[in-house]
């Protein structure tokens, strides 16, 4: 397969973080832009005006790199295998989600230290597609677990390599409370059940979808596929 073939068969909304995640790197490797001037910081914002520091930061994940490498390769595997499945058809719950987490990232961020919310963000796509698979897993190949402890052999992985644990943390928490509110509160009984506590703008439904015709509901197909590895 081409990469041509290949980069055009990935979902919309995966392809367009991916692209604008490498182009945002090789920017800042070719000296273009400043990561300096993409980093979260809510003074700047205010105080200067720099809006595009809320959405800039979610997109620099670090020069060129083996990390940058490993979060481009989970940022494609898992945002693709979620538009694909939990997600198919629907691309305007997939940009909800995302929405919805990165969100909840801009205000915990003064108070965890994050200044790019890229892994985080890739992380909790990791966690949601973890959560919604139950099917066995191997790491590297070397052992085998069960797909909802995949954010957590990463986690343990970057911190034997040295990283921040934070990062990681942020992302599993908000999609924690993502899952909770989309897929077990609706499930429970009482005043919520049946009911979708995060709903899709109708918006964002037509930009991504166009109109829904009159009378059909607007579905979410939820597919559990089988995957071999990390």
């Amino acid at each position: 397969m081409s990469f041509e073939t290949w980069y055009l068969e990935i979902p919309i909304i995966t392809r367009c973080y991916f692209t604008i995640s490498v182009v945002t790197t090789l920017a800042c490797y070719f000296d273009l832009i400043s990561p300096f001037t993409l980093y979260l910081n809510y003074r700047l914002i205010w105080e200067k005006m720099e809006v595009w520091r809320i959405f800039s930061n979610f997109f620099f994940f670090g020069m060129p790199s083996l990390d940058f490498v490993f979060h481009m390769y989970f940022l494609v595997r898992y945002c693709r295998w979620l538009e694909e499945t939990s997600f198919r058809g629907k691309p305007s719950d997939m940009f909800t989600m995302i929405l919805f987490g990165a969100s909840l990232m801009l205000v915990i961020a003064p108070f965890s230290s994050v200044f790019f919310l890229g892994h985080s963000l890739t992380f909790m796509m990791v966690y949601v597609w973890s959560r919604r698979n139950d099917h066995r897993m191997n790491f590297m190949g070397f052992f085998f677990f069960n797909a909802p402890y995949l954010p957590w052999v990463l986690l343990v992985f970057s911190m034997i390599l040295g990283a921040s644990p934070v990062v990681d943390l942020v992302g599993i928490i908000v999609g924690h409370l993502y899952y909770y509110l989309e897929d077990i509160v609706p499930r429970m009984p009482g005043r919520f059940h049946g009911k979708r506590l995060i709903f899709t703008p109708s918006l964002i439904h037509y930009m991504f979808e166009g109109p829904t015709p009159e009378g059909q509901p607007h579905l979410r197909v939820n597919v559990n596929p089988r995957a071999a590895g990390v």
